[in-house]
């Protein structure tokens, strides 16, 4: 798995990218499908506007995609929150996938017809 991160209007240090990589990597321990995530940290320099920090990612599974965003007032409490967010939602995704019911009407109505034809012979 690959954590890509990237920058808009902010230099990514080291620290801030190992940051993102403790943090995110965690969200791995909940499934294991997760292919890749791409981070976006950007600051936005308006300075009416609040909630300045914002970070998105993109997480990149083998049956679908994922995508958080979370803005707040400092970059580290902007990625806790996006963490803490993919997190919930990645549970939930493999919640469904493993506990979703697979049949259809179509599939119930034919297994209902071979019961009825096992019966009758």
């Amino acid at each position: 798995m690959y954590i890509h991160v990237n920058g808009k209007n902010i230099e990514i240090t080291d620290a801030i990218k190992a940051y993102v990589k403790e943090k995110l990597g965690k969200v791995t321990n909940h499934y294991d499908q997760i292919t890749g995530m791409d981070v976006i940290l950007s600051v936005i320099k308006n300075p009416a506007a609040t909630g300045k920090h914002v970070a998105e990612v993109s997480c990149k599974m083998n049956t679908g995609v994922l995508r958080c965003e979370e803005s707040a007032e400092s970059m580290y409490e902007s990625i806790d929150l996006l963490a803490d967010k993919l997190d919930r939602q990645v549970k939930k995704f493999k919640n469904k996938a493993l506990y979703s019911d697979k049949t259809t009407i179509r599939n119930a109505e034919m297994k209902e017809e071979l019961k009825e034809e096992a019966v009758e012979s």
